[in-house]
């Protein structure tokens, strides 16, 4: 045997051992503590409290911020980031400071037990005080004076009776041999007895025998231990010991309540019970004294033929004190959970003879208001000591196995005898009752049906709250399935929760719910406490939900007053909320919205009898006309009314002078239309329309056909059905505004309003649904430049007359003669571009739109904007079609956006053109800027690489485009910028090479087609000029090509190569001043014999012609006549 030590610890559990006992560690201490909440709160709770709280905020704000303007927008950001900075900041500092709760914990702890013993030491005083109160009166008895004799005298007391002298002297004790060998003696006996004699129960059949005593186990009841009381043959049995064999469940308190063993009184009385029942037939002990005045009833004697089995009443009793102690159990198990908040709701009633338990689950107060009288409790569950069902064949409810066993036994122990008693089988029945009428729901028995197996009680696992859940689990299940049943295909509720899966059961958390779909994403889920049996209502717990709360809390508490309204209250419910979110959306986008006008009964049933409610929505501008939004069967129906107020009625009723029903459809799909009434209305006053909507009339559509979920009300729809109802009411306004510019039009029905994203801010999304305007361009056109450009019909479309910000705008759509796709940088990858804030251009349609933002000036801002774009619009089209027309291949568009068309003449060589001042009276200008394809992709490019020699030209060239018509006009500066393209870069070449030499040559242009290449003695040059034909002549500046305008005295032309008089209009100059005009170039016509004869021999490709004053060749041979013609020249002229 292990000794502990002084101050020893035990590694095991890390507990010490002081002075032989067990000292407690610092971790069973604190669980002896008792746990204190009171004041707490969880901290999930209050950071979920805070985030639902910011995420709600958040939500509104992104539905709110759209609407306000700039400065509101970023005032409300501003206040709202401060509110919620400072939520976060408290927040983060409580969870900082709950750091310590574990501390604090401990701290409340510590004092609450603190404050139990000081409780403790209390009761002890006032014990003592009233110990010492009571013992003041008490009194010694008088002393005895012969005793005090004896001893003084004798030393000893001698008056004392010789038998206490025998009870107080032990024997002597025996040896561990002599007990051993007496326990293998008594349990041979009893094993003869045993298997001899001793009739034993079947079911406790299974027995071991050791320490001289006998133990019988039954399972799952009882193990009890006996012992004979002598080796005689009619020696009787006593009882030892015994042990229940069970287990609590559920609350361990219960474990300490009820051991396994009984001590105490408990095992006094089970081992008296169970004494007189082993000793019912034996005689009573012969040493045995009794007072004399007691007479001793005769003892029970055997019948002929009976012998005893004191075992069977042992087992007899001992089953039913393991079941009494099961039953026992339950019920302090069920006494517990009231006291740990089951009190309100549960009943325990415990039968007289303590065999019976009956728990009442679900109770409800009465109520204080009369109602619809319903049970006031959900079931019972009873739970009873009852003999096991028999029959006369098998009396003990035993197995064919064991009944045969027994058979065999009593036959080979008692012979011809029969057993004194009879086992007599008990069990624990489980007995469930729910009540019909709970929560006003009826519910069919095979609704709540389960099998008996289901309910028993295991002695493994006693557990009264596991069962009382297992019940009510089912009795809420089955309450689920009718309210889902009810609300699925009940007549009156079928139409709102009977499409599938509108009403659906689910498990949340092993929580049976009953998810009922409101609309939009809005579901309320119903559960029923298996606990309190009361019923809970809430939505699905998003984020955006945080203050809805309070409502369905209120709902709860009505629910549970009286049930019988749950029906009603889903339907209320399903209509509030799909009111709620309609108006929240209403709200949303600043609407003025009612739950109820002053409307009669007879006026209401113009909506319908399908319309279960209302929500209407004035329009701003237009207070006597309201979108009404009408919740029905199926889904939302609009309508648009106007309303007229009867004064003369003391309320100032309303009445409806024109509804007209809106296929939300076609507002946000293709088109929208008016239908003159719904299907299920038959009285023609009910859907009456304005006069001008009788295009827009349609049949109803499908039920399939719905473009939107049911009861899902988009805040885009909703605008656009608010826009489009105010669109409606105030196109007449727009139309009086044109009449009064005596501009004829015509109303058209709309298919396409040249939707862009440009006009996104400008234009509703439902714009389309608005009939349109249609003007002549003959008559809006008349006079202005390039009116053939544009078709016959062009939209005039009035924009943002429902908007309260903006004033009202003019859109004008004109449709080409002829597509021209807009290319380049600006033109995007889109099909629409927007070339300027006032234009935008739909090059699929070949629609192009001008913007007005003024009513009043709108005629002439389109004026002036198409003055200047249909003259880009013809050069971008005559441009496209040289390279089929004039077989330029080379032609091509690089940039097209109604203000600048830039195009590619040749190969990179491109030029953009603009027009500017185009209502000038002498009709504006153009603005030519010539450069190369790539200019800008590389920026460390050779820049002088680069360049296009053209933009010299410029001046020159602009005016070409003003001469005469401007297709021709175009054509004929293409073809001169193609022409002379070669010779422009030829010299562009020669300029940059004698630019590096440092040689001092200038290379200018003279006119559009003519080059000059003047030599630094500035009496020498070399011109160059386009001919027809794709032909250039270089030849000798002093000469002229036109010989008529030349003198006989062959005139020279002035040295001054920089201005721009022809030599060939200049008066003759005197001899004397000979000097100042360009000398002939020195054997020029044999350097041009020999420039030609050189390209032949390296077979230079083109034609090349020489003449007497220079060479005239096509421009595929430029490059090499130039280049060797002008470096000849050069080298000449050094030559002096």
């Amino acid at each position: 045997m292990e000794t502990h030590m002084n101050g020893t610890s035990d590694p095991a559990n890390g507990s010490a051992i002081t002075n032989g006992f067990h000292e407690p560690s610092v971790e069973e201490l604190e669980q002896e503590l008792p746990v204190v909440y009171d004041g707490q709160v969880p901290l999930g709770e209050l950071v979920s409290r805070v985030v639902q709280a910011i995420y709600a905020e958040l939500s509104e704000l992104a539905e709110t911020l759209p609407n306000m303007s700039d400065a509101a927008r970023k005032r409300t950001l501003a206040d709202w980031v401060v509110k919620t900075k400072k939520q976060v900041v408290k927040m983060y500092a409580i969870v900082k400071w709950s750091r310590d709760a574990g501390v604090v914990q401990k701290a409340m702890n510590i004092t609450a037990f603190l404050m139990d013993q000081n409780r403790q030491f209390e009761e002890a005083i006032h014990g003592l005080k009233y110990a010492k109160e009571s013992l003041d009166p008490a009194r010694l008895r008088n002393h005895d004076l012969l005793t005090s004799l004896d001893v003084l005298t004798t030393g000893s007391y001698r008056r004392l009776p010789s038998t206490i002298q025998k009870v107080v002297v032990p024997p002597t004790p025996l040896s561990d041999e002599e007990v051993a060998k007496t326990l293998s003696d008594v349990e041979d006996v009893i094993r003869i007895r045993l298997k001899m004699f001793e009739v034993v129960p079947i079911e406790m059949s299974k027995y071991r025998i050791a320490d001289g005593r006998v133990y019988f186990t039954v399972p799952k009841l009882f193990e009890v231990s006996l012992c004979l009381r002598g080796a005689e043959k009619d020696a009787g049995w006593f009882f030892v010991n015994v042990e229940f064999l069970l287990n609590v469940g559920g609350d361990p308190t219960s474990v300490h309540e009820f051991p396994r063993k009984p001590i105490g009184g408990l095992k006094r009385h089970i081992t008296d019970e169970a004494d007189a029942r082993l000793a019912f037939y034996l005689p009573l002990p012969a040493d045995q004294a009794l007072p004399p005045e007691i007479e001793v009833p005769p003892r029970p004697q055997l019948p002929e033929g009976v012998v005893d089995a004191p075992l069977v009443r042992v087992f007899n009793f001992l089953q039913m004190m393991s079941m009494s102690y099961m039953l026992e159990i339950l019920c302090f198990q069920a006494d517990r959970l009231r006291a740990l908040g089951w009190a309100e709701y549960l009943r325990i009633q415990m039968s007289k003879d303590r065999k019976t338990l009956t728990l009442t689950y679900w109770m409800r107060p009465a109520p204080k208001e009369h109602r619809v009288r319903i049970p006031l409790l959900g079931g019972k569950l009873t739970i009873s000591i009852a003999r096991s069902r028999t029959t006369p064949t098998n009396k003990a409810n035993r197995s064919p196995k064991a009944r045969i066993l027994a058979e065999l036994q009593e036959k080979a122990k008692l012979g011809a005898g029969r057993p004194s008693d009879e086992v007599e089988p008990h069990e624990l029945q489980v007995k469930w009752e729910p009540e019909q009428g709970a929560f006003g729901i009826f519910i069919p028995p095979e609704e709540y049906h389960i099998d008996k197996t289901e309910l028993t009680i295991d002695s493994d696992n006693l557990d009264v709250e596991a069962l009382l859940r297992k019940v009510a689990t089912i009795h809420v299940g089955a309450i689920l399935r009718i309210v889902q049943r009810h609300l699925q295909h009940d007549p009156s509720m079928r139409s709102m929760f009977g499409p599938p899966g509108e009403v659906t059961l689910a498990m949340d958390d092993e929580v049976q719910t009953l998810r009922a779909h409101l609309c939009a994403d809005e579901v309320v889920v119903m559960t029923i406490d298996t606990r309190t049996g009361r019923l809970s209502l809430r939505d699905t717990g998003d984020l955006a939900a945080a203050g809805r709360g309070r409502r369905f809390t209120a709902i709860t508490d009505r629910l549970n007053d009286n049930p019988t309204v749950l029906y009603e209250a889903f339907m209320r419910l399903k209509l509030g909320t799909i009111l709620d979110l309609a108006e929240q959306k209403s709200n949303y986008l600043g609407l003025q919205s009612y739950r109820m006008r002053n409307f009669s009964p007879m006026e209401i049933q113009k909506f319908g009898p399908g319309a279960r409610g209302m929500l209407y929505i004035e329009l701003a501008k237009f207070p006597d006309h309201f979108l009404v939004l009408v919740v029905t069967d199926d889904d939302w129906r609009y309508a648009l009314i106007s309303v007229e107020v009867l004064q003369e009625t003391p309320c100032h009723d309303l009445v409806m002078k024109d509804i007209g029903w809106l296929d939300v459809r076609r507002i946000h799909g293709e088109e929208i239309v008016v239908s003159q009434r719904p299907p299920h209305v038959a009285d023609p006053s009910v859907g009456q329309k304005r006069k001008h909507d009788a295009a827009h009339v349609v049949a109803p559509a499908h039920p399939t056909d719905q473009f939107v979920p049911r009861y899902r009300l988009d805040i885009q729809v909703l605008r656009e059905l608010y826009a489009y109802c105010c669109a409606r009411v105030a196109f007449y306004k727009i139309e009086q505004q044109f009449k009064t510019r005596n501009i004829p039009y015509t109303t058209v029905a709309c298919t396409n309003v040249a939707q862009t994203p440009e006009l996104a801010h400008l234009q509703s999304n439902i714009s389309k649904s608005v009939p349109l305007l249609c003007v002549q361009s003959s008559d809006i056109l008349s006079g202005a430049p390039a009116a053939e450009a544009a078709m016959p019909n062009i939209r005039v479309i009035p924009l943002n007359w429902w908007n309260d910000e903006k004033q009202a705008q003019v859109v004008t759509c004109v449709k080409l003669n002829y597509v021209q796709q807009p290319v380049g940088k600006r033109a995007g990858s889109s099909s629409v571009i927007r070339p300027s804030k006032r234009i935008i251009y739909d090059t699929t349609e070949a629609i192009v739109s001008f913007l007005s933002e003024d009513v009043d000036k709108c005629v002439d801002e389109f004026l002036e904007e198409w003055a200047r774009v249909s003259k880009i619009v013809v050069i971008a089209r005559e441009v496209a079609q040289m390279a089929t027309e004039k077989q330029w291949t080379d032609v091509r568009l690089l940039s097209f956006d109604l203000q600048t068309v830039e195009f590619a003449y040749a190969g990179d060589y491109t030029v953009s053109i603009t027009c500017t001042d185009q209502l000038s009276p002498t009709g504006g200008s153009y603005d030519l800027l010539f450069s190369r394809i790539g200019d800008n992709k590389s920026e460390d490019m050779d820049m002088d690489g680069r360049y296009n020699p053209h933009e010299d030209l410029e001046p020159f060239l602009r005016n070409v485009l003003r001469h005469g018509r401007l297709a021709p006009s175009l054509q004929r500066l293409v073809r001169l910028l193609r022409d002379s393209l070669s010779v422009v870069v030829e010299l562009e070449d020669i300029r940059q090479a004698l630019t590096r030499a440092s040689e001092n040559v200038d290379v200018f242009a003279k006119a559009a087609g003519w080059f000059r290449v003047l030599y630094g003695d500035f009496r020498h040059a070399l011109d160059f000029r386009i001919m027809t034909g794709g032909r250039v002549v270089m030849l000798d500046s002093s000469h002229s090509l036109f010989p008529a305008d030349e003198p006989s005295s062959r005139a020279k032309q002035p040295a001054s190569g920089r201005r721009s008089s022809s030599a060939l209009s200049a008066p003759p100059i005197a001899p004397a001043d000979s000097h100042l005009l360009l000398q002939a170039i020195p054997d020029f016509q044999r350097i041009v014999t020999e420039v030609v004869k050189d390209a032949a021999s390296r077979g230079c490709t083109g034609h090349i012609a020489p003449i007497d004053i220079g060479i005239i060749c096509d421009s595929i041979a430029v490059r090499f006549v130039a280049r060797t013609l002008h470096e000849r020249v050069l080298q000449r002229l050094k030559q002096g």
